[in-house]
């Protein structure tokens, strides 16, 4: 039973992670998504950041995927490493989907689940000892 959960969390962080990819692609922009259309503003239009911002917005997507995928490998090989990646990367993929909630609030709801069951399974227990 343990595997088994394992390994649907892992896909799921994992599938989690590579959607991140469409945010690198679409903000470099190295390819049109339509869901993600290329722009050089951030908080709807208050935030103007240019090319240069949006750039390196993109660079945290990317490693927030990364972030994720590595973090899958962790739980499924049963790493002790793998829950402090994941509070990281979801903390930070919850800033940078809420820069752009218009287009990305799914995934800032998707990563703030993640840290709340991460508060809940491993922190929370922690800080009753």
């Amino acid at each position: 039973m343990f595997r088994f959960l394992s390994v649907t969390a892992a896909s799921v962080v994992a599938l989690h992670g590579l959607i991140h990819l469409m945010g690198f692609v679409a903000y470099l922009p190295l390819s049109h998504i339509a869901e993600l259309p290329y722009k050089t503003t951030l908080l709807g239009t208050r935030w103007s950041v240019g090319e240069a911002g949006m750039r390196w917005y993109s660079v945290l997507w990317l490693g927030t995927a990364v972030g994720m995928v590595v973090t899958a490998v962790g739980i499924v090989t049963r790493q002790t490493w793998w829950y402090p990646l994941l509070g990281a990367t979801a903390f930070l993929s919850v800033v940078i989907t809420a820069l752009d909630w218009h287009k990305a609030f799914r995934g800032t709801i998707i990563s703030s689940v993640i840290l709340i069951f991460l508060l809940l399974v491993f922190w929370a227990p922690r800080l009753t000892m």
